[in-house]
């Protein structure tokens, strides 16, 4: 063989090597997450391959309930969570197993996070505003999850005695878009992703979004305290595609004033979120939850909510906010 020839092969081999090489560099992780808008900076991270430029090899694993992610997380079986805030998750922080590492969605005025929606049925005899709740039932996915303490603010905000609104715990939320649009539940509180479809087809009624009557802290990115010490560099990574994926979302939907303003890039950004949890584009634009640009949390609201989960007895603990969020990742409001 010509010395040419073996130094074309030789560098091919080389090349081989290197590629395999930068293979084996990627670190594998999986996150949890809901098929619904307020997960987007990680969609849009892995589509535009921010989790590959930190040598992560990211995969998704989705689920109906934001406390089952809590606990895959906690448990190791899942490296990072993007959900809601729960009674679950501030058990388990209070446990010192898991730390919020960022902000995701929070309830905003002219944003939706979660819709209020009446049944047909309901909504016919009667049940038309949410000063008449008193007396029905209320769709929630779990007793101490995030829908749940959303139903406490209204409530609270209505003068209304939880005790005449009858919480209907269905453990996921397509059971929840069931009993509405079946008229075994008068109403929900349903993820705006979900709720979307079905008020489209007009098998229930929207009423509003909570963002527009409560304003709150309402998810989060998250990690095992064990992951946060024994692989910090891991999550810096992750937390940079996180940003960068945050960055775009928020350049696409928000003007400089952080209200609802679609940019040149909404299109492009409302087809990847489509693309991954199975809805169209036209469903994505009205279901736009606010994100905060760089993933800022509220530990004033969470200390709030940690109250009333200790008022419900779902939190023995006295931790504070500061015991549930990560101090080194921590960006304030």
């Amino acid at each position: 063989m010509k010395a040419t020839g073996l130094m074309r092969v030789l560098a091919a081999a080389a090349a081989l090597v290197g590629a395999a090489s930068n293979a084996q560099a990627l670190d594998q992780i999986k996150i949890g997450v809901g098929k619904l808008s307020s997960t987007a900076p990680v969609l849009i991270a892995q589509d535009k391959g921010y989790f590959k430029a930190e040598n992560l090899d990211a995969s998704f694993v989705f689920f109906d309930a934001a406390q089952t992610i809590t606990m895959g997380v906690s448990s190791g079986s899942l490296d990072f969570g993007v959900t809601a805030v729960s009674g679950a998750f501030y058990s388990l922080a209070a446990a010192g197993t898991i730390k919020l590492i960022a902000g995701t969605v929070r309830d905003e005025p002219g944003f939706q996070q979660y819709a209020f929606v009446i049944s047909n049925k309901a909504y016919a005899a009667g049940f038309t505003s949410l000063k008449d709740m008193a007396g029905h039932s209320v769709a929630i996915v779990q007793i101490g999850g995030p829908i749940h303490y959303v139903l406490s603010l209204l409530e609270d905000k209505y003068k209304i005695a939880p005790a005449s609104v009858r919480a209907l715990p269905l453990q996921a939320i397509p059971n929840e878009v069931s009993a509405v649009a079946g008229n075994t539940a008068d109403a929900g509180i349903i993820p705006a992703t979900a709720a979307t479809p079905p008020v489209t087809k007009g098998a229930m009624k929207l009423l509003g979004y909570t963002g527009d009557e409560v304003q709150w802290q309402a998810g989060g990115a998250f990690a095992s305290t064990k992951m946060i010490k024994d692989n910090p560099k891991l999550v810096e990574r992750f937390l940079r595609a996180f940003r960068k994926g945050l960055a775009d979302y928020h350049a696409a939907y928000m003007g400089p004033d952080d209200k609802r303003k679609d940019g040149p890039t909404a299109p492009a950004i409302t087809a990847i979120i489509a693309k991954y949890i199975g809805q169209t584009p036209q469903q994505i634009e009205s279901s736009i939850p606010y994100l905060d640009a760089k993933g800022a949390l509220d530990p004033k609201d969470i200390d709030h909510q940690l109250d009333w989960f200790r008022a419900q007895g779902m939190l023995k603990s006295n931790i504070k906010a500061a015991d549930v969020i990560e101090q080194k990742y921590l960006v304030t409001r």
